[in-house]
């Protein structure tokens, strides 16, 4: 007797969006997240042509759905901004993204990430960035003859697809841009613009007790 199987359509297969899995364990590993990408993205807003993500899931193969990863963030060079439920690479012209970042929490195992640094090997990762805001400890992994191996040293380490330095410190990692600005927080950007706006108007109201003193002398400051 001879039986027939039958296979999925590709087409038909379906790519979850969601892995069930919390985007952080805690708020500090959430805003490393949110620091990295967010500073990334700004670094590279005027180029079209490079996505940056965090927490999307990353499937390498058409055809299997269980194949996938979640990046903390993610950098593709080549591939236009815009809304994405996951990466599909096929769909991407095949490009993988070229740099990733995981920032560690107490619940992530050594068995974890160990897989997670074999599945950036393998499926075309160029630079892969580890960092545990617990011990204040930063790894990182440079693609050389198709193999992922580590950043000796990493400290003031620049990266290649990026340019962004990596200085790390007592009181933790930071990053700069190639103008040498640092990456802020959000908290950190709202408090600069509030500065900015109020030394803003401190110089109006100068301004403007000056021009009034002039009209008091007999002098148009409009005229000045």
């Amino acid at each position: 007797m001879v039986t027939e199987t039958t296979t999925t359509p590709k087409s038909s297969i379906i790519y979850p969006e969601s892995d069930g899995q919390p985007m952080a364990d805690n708020t500090e590993q959430f805003q490393w997240i949110v620091t990295i990408q967010g500073g990334i993205d700004s670094l590279f807003e005027e180029d079209p042509n490079v996505f940056v993500a965090g927490d999307l899931l990353w499937y390498p193969v058409e055809g299997n759905n269980k194949l996938r990863v979640a990046p903390d963030v993610m950098v593709a060079f080549g591939r236009p901004k815009g809304r994405r439920g996951s990466y599909l690479q096929w769909k991407e012209d095949n490009i993988p993204p070229q740099v990733v970042f995981e920032v560690l929490s107490p619940g992530n195992t050594v068995i974890e990430m160990n897989k997670k640094l074999e599945f950036y090997q393998r499926y075309g990762v160029e630079e892969y960035y580890l960092y545990d805001p617990d011990r204040i400890d930063l790894g990182g992994w440079i693609r050389t003859e198709n193999k992922l191996t580590s950043i000796e040293p990493i400290n003031d380490w620049v990266s290649p697809q990026l340019g962004v330095r990596f200085e790390l410190s007592e009181e933790g990692l930071e990053l700069y841009s190639p103008d040498g600005q640092k990456f802020s927080t959000y908290r950190e950007l709202y408090t600069g613009r509030k500065q900015e706006a109020q030394r803003a108007q401190q110089a109006e109201e100068r301004a403007n007790r000056l021009a009034e003193k002039l009209r008091e002398l007999g002098i148009d400051p409009d005229a000045l």
